[in-house]
Order: structure tokens, then sequence, then C-alpha cells
């Protein structure tokens, strides 16, 4: 009876340990994914195009987006000639674009992914990707240019007026023709105001008023510009150059507290723009300040 007992302990021992290994296995099945290209570091499956491409999808759909990225590179630097070369180097961009953790964090990722998408506009131009490519590099334009205007606006509440002009006119630069650009102009007017320079902050609102009528700041501009006394001559400003000293009075200091354009003081904002610009000239646009903003 003892021995009986035992053999009815074992089994039951046995089956118990069984089961969780097989629910394990349950719980990684993906949908579509064949687990197997998981197991095993054999040197077939390092090379296969097949099998490289299946792991990137599969962390892709796990939303594990750095180890996606992983593959997808793996992939390209062996088989670059593949008929789905373009697809891995849109997923790389696609990849880049999850990682983005929205327009207060580092914009590194989503420069990353523009970086992706515009290699495989001129690497594979005519792509069955190249369309879509081109729709993902306005998107991701759309966030730097609300990064642009997130850091302009932190700036501003500082009080760090010049810092801030800065940050606006970039957006002016960069993105003319995106939906922040009201924002950025109304801003802009607001940090010249309060660095003393009324003639600029008055082109600006004008310009507000004619351009954007309708937008969130309009009424509040007019409101400004007409408190400043509207739009003054600013041909000293353009020109820029220093006002030259009256020949009645040669130590005269110029009129008003302007700040000298001349000097370097407040970049001027060139009037052409730019659609689509470079990876490489928006991470110059970006520095790492000290409150590990992105600044």
């Amino acid at each position: 009876m003892a021995l009986g007992l035992c053999a009815t302990i074992f089994c039951v021992v046995t089956a118990c340990s069984s089961t969780p290994k097989n629910q394990g296995t349950a719980k990684k099945a993906l949908s579509g994914t064949d687990e197997q290209i998981f197991l095993g570091d054999t040197m077939k499956k390092n090379y296969d195009p097949n099998v490289i491409m299946k792991r990137g999808e599969a962390f892709f759909e796990r939303e594990e987006y750095a180890a996606a990225i992983v593959e997808y590179n793996h992939f390209l630097d062996l088989h670059r000639t593949h008929i789905l070369a373009s697809y891995a180097l849109f997923r790389i961009g696609e990849s880049q674009m999850k990682l983005t953790k929205g327009i207060q964090r580092d914009p590194g990722p989503i420069q990353k992914a523009i970086e992706a998408f515009e290699r495989l506009r001129k690497d594979f131009q005519g792509s069955r990707y190249d369309d879509p490519a081109l729709q993902k590099l306005q998107e991701c334009h759309d966030l730097l240019a609300q990064m642009h205007l997130f850091v302009g606006e932190f700036y501003y509440r500082r009080g760090s007026y010049l810092a801030a002009a800065h940050r606006f006119e970039q957006i002016l630069k960069l993105y003319p023709d995106k939906s922040v650009a009201p924002d950025a102009l109304y801003f802009l007017a607001l940090s010249y105001h309060d660095l003393g320079a009324d003639d600029w902050a008055s082109e600006k609102l004008t310009l507000l008023a004619e351009k954007y009528p309708d937008t969130a700041h309009s009424s509040e501009g007019r409101s400004l510009l007409a408190k400043i006394g509207g739009a003054k001559p600013a041909t000293l400003l353009a020109e820029n150059v220093e006002p030259t000293p009256s020949s009645t009075s040669p130590t005269a200091p110029p009129s008003g507290n302007q700040p000298s354009r001349a000097a370097g003081l407040i970049p001027s904002v060139p009037a052409e723009s730019f659609h689509l610009p470079s990876a490489t000239a928006l991470r110059q646009s970006f520095v790492s300040c000290r409150l590990g903003a992105w600044c």
C-alpha cells in the first residue's frame, strides 16, 4: 500500500511540474508568429533573411521596438538588395516614432525616424513605401515643430525672452506652414515686447493680424498692437546697421531702447522657408539644458 501511495504522489508531482512549461509556451505565442525563430542560435538563423525579418516583426508586434530596430538593421546589413529591404527601413522609422515619448522628452528618436524615412526615399526611389514615408516625415516634422513651441514657451515662462525668441524664430524659419506657426508668431512678438523691442513686436503682430486673423491669439495680438501704438518704422533693423550719430550732436545716443541686431542679440528671421528641414539641421536646434528638458 505504501508503495502504491508513493507512486501516486510521484505521478502528481510530475504532472504539476510539466504544466507550467506548457503554459509558458502558450503565453509566448504571438498571432501568426512562429516562436521557433527565437529558439537556438544557429548560423543559418543569423543569416537567413526570412528568419531575421520574422524576428523583427515579432519584436515589433510585442512593442519591443528597440529590439525590433536591431533586427531590421541586421537585415539591412546582410540583405540590402533584398526585396524587403525598403520595408525594413520603413519599419525602422516606424519603430523610432513609437519610441518617442512626447514633446516634453528627448527628440532623438523622432530625428532618427526622419533619418530613416529620408534614407528610404533616397535609396529606394519609387518603392511602394515612398509615399507612406513622405507621410511619416510630415508627421515627424509636425511633432518637432510642437517640441520647438513647447521649449520656447518654457523659456518665455521663465523670463528668458532672448532664448524664447530664438526658439520661436526657429519655428517660423523651419515650419512656416505648420499649425504651430501662428502661436510661434504671437509669442515671438511677446518676447520682443518684453525685451523692449516694440517695433519688432509691432511688425510681428501686424503680420499675425494679416496672415492669421482667426487664430487663438489673434485677439490678444490686436490688443497688444493697439497698446504699443501699432507698427513703427524699422528700416535700421531691416538693414542690420547701427544708427548714425547726428552731425549736430555727435555724442548723442540712439533714441529708444532697441536692442541691436548688428550686435547679435536677436537673430533675424529669413524670409525663405524650408518645407522639410534635414535631420542634421534639426539636431543642431536642440541642446540639453540643466533641468533635463530638451532645449
